[in-house]
């Protein structure tokens, strides 16, 4: 089940179950249940995985495996993944009954039509509650109502009723508890606002490009919202992100139906002018992104390339951190994004790096989604019924105010053989109770898997993975962070002695 208010909590499956055995004569000897899970991909649904694997290993004790209905296998996508899972068990010798259909499951040709109808309309009733679900989204958003995400620096969340009545600032790691509430941006702290404006003063009245920009608010000894050092993309998401004056956006990526993460066309982004309280003037901000954008736009393929050309002549070398520091030159994503890769840009002006940069890049991108990530995790321990916080300074969790966790995201590398590879370096300093170690994919665009190491069991402060570990290091490994929020996990006692 994916919810608990719901005809499929898996007390009422296991009900209707019960009943379906004792009117033929079956004792039920093992179940199975995945709990708050997505039906969509197999993906997390461990209990689903362990069946399989029991019936595929030869070692099951059982002869009939009974499921609520069609659907309880998952709302798979491709209607013939259902199908595949219920053939392994009957390939094995063990029959599926399925307890709330109104027919048997008997092989039959009528069967097995019912059989593919129920699978597409499993599959069909994800897709239209997506819509439906994208659509009421988008609506809260025409609103003005904030659609998660950290608010930014010079912004705060302001948590409202129904009514809109203001209720109480959110702090970092704090989120609504009640469906009805809804949360918008308002204005931060005036010093933070005064810096915002200052920003935008700096990069268009006076010339200055980010990087000088970041630069001049760390000597000063100013910090981010996530109290770290600015950087030139810091202050570059800084110059154009609408919410500064006033327009709610979302949709800018898409992760619908379990499928691959996208990042979407600014043509398909939801906007609402006038959402929010402007702290920037309007024709300021226009003004900065008219800037952005004509340091590219107005160039040729071969005037990009020959101002890449001056700066390899002048600098000897190039990665994506000189050429952001160039004065007049376009950005390294502006690059990027011309000509398809840096690396076929550096060809394309005869650089050869003897070191591959392209880590520079890729730890630049995992520094933006770290607050992303923390989010993430934030939001999984509070809809497992448990209670999290922030340390805004080190990054540390505290759940349940029993123990703390931080976040490691490790990029992955391949070496010259062609295997993959992870180094792990722990702050040992900041001594979490558990350190959750997400490791990237091949191509750094999103989780592979993840370990949880106990502070117990961290005796060094770098370690290397592998794709395979031994035991001694993968017993700590898992596909999703379930296991995570399952020590998180909170219930109600329906009675206390």
């Amino acid at each position: 089940m994916s919810t608990d208010h719901q005809r499929y909590s898996t007390e009422n499956q296991a009900a209707a179950i019960q009943a379906y055995a004792a009117r033929r004569g079956m004792e039920i000897v093992r179940t199975y249940a995945d709990e708050g899970k997505s039906g969509l991909r197999i993906e997390g649904r461990d209990a689903l995985k362990q069946l399989i694997e029991t019936v595929t290993s030869g070692s099951a004790d059982f002869d009939v495996i009974l499921v609520y209905d069609i659907s309880r296998w998952g709302r798979f996508q491709d209607a013939d993944e259902s199908a595949y899972y219920e053939y392994i068990c009957r390939r094995a010798g063990i029959d599926v009954h399925y307890c709330a259909e109104q027919f048997e499951n008997d092989g039959s040709p009528m069967a097995t039509m019912f059989k593919g109808f129920k699978r597409a309309m499993a599959g069909e009733y994800s897709r239209e509650l997506s819509s439906k679900v994208f659509a009421g989204q988008c609506r809260l958003i025409e609103k003005g109502f904030r659609q998660g995400g950290p608010a930014g620096f010079g912004l705060r969340r302001l948590l409202i009723d129904q009514n809109g009545v203001p209720k109480a600032t959110l702090a970092q790691g704090e989120h609504k508890s009640l469906q009805t509430d809804r949360v918008i941006l308002v204005p931060g702290p005036e010093d933070e606002v005064a810096i915002v404006r200052q920003i935008y003063r700096a990069f268009v009245s006076d010339g200055q490009n980010e990087a000088q920009i970041a630069e001049r608010l760390n000597e000063s000894g100013i910090l981010t919202d996530l109290g770290r050092p600015w950087t030139r993309a810091t202050v570059h998401q800084i110059l154009i992100n609408e919410k500064y004056i006033g327009t709610n956006v979302w949709n800018r990526m898409s992760f619908k139906l379990k499928k691959k993460r996208v990042r979407n066309e600014p043509d398909t982004w939801i906007r609402a002018p006038n959402s929010f309280p402007a702290i920037v003037d309007p024709a300021l901000y226009e003004a900065a992104n008219q800037i952005i954008s004509a340091r590219s736009a107005r160039m040729s393929d071969e005037e990009m390339l020959a101002a890449l050309r001056a700066v390899l002549e002048h600098q000897g070398a190039l990665s994506g951190l000189i050429i952001d520091e160039a004065d007049e030159t376009p950005s390294s994503s502006a690059y990027s994004h011309r000509f398809g890769s840096l690396l076929r840009a550096y060809r394309l002006v005869g650089f050869r790096p003897r070191r591959d940069y392209r880590y520079i890049e890729i730890n630049r991108e995992l520094r933006l989604i770290h607050p992303e990530v923390i989010e993430e995790v934030l939001n999984g321990i509070t809809a497992a019924g448990g209670a999290a916080s922030r340390d805004p300074k080190t990054d540390i969790v505290t759940v349940n105010r029993e123990f703390t966790l931080s976040l490691v995201i490790v990029r992955c590398t391949r070496t010259p053989a062609g295997s993959l590879r992870w180094r792990v370096r722990f702050d040992t300093g900041l001594v979490p109770d558990i350190s959750v170690v997400i490791r990237m994919d091949e191509l750094n665009r999103k989780p592979f898997d993840y370990f949880l190491f106990p502070l117990l069991d961290i005796g060094t402060r770098r370690l290397r993975l592998a794709e395979e570990n031994g035991l001694a290091l993968d017993g700590y490994r898992f596909d999703t962070l379930d296991p995570l929020y399952a020590l998180a996990e909170r219930k109600t006692l329906r009675e206390v002695a």
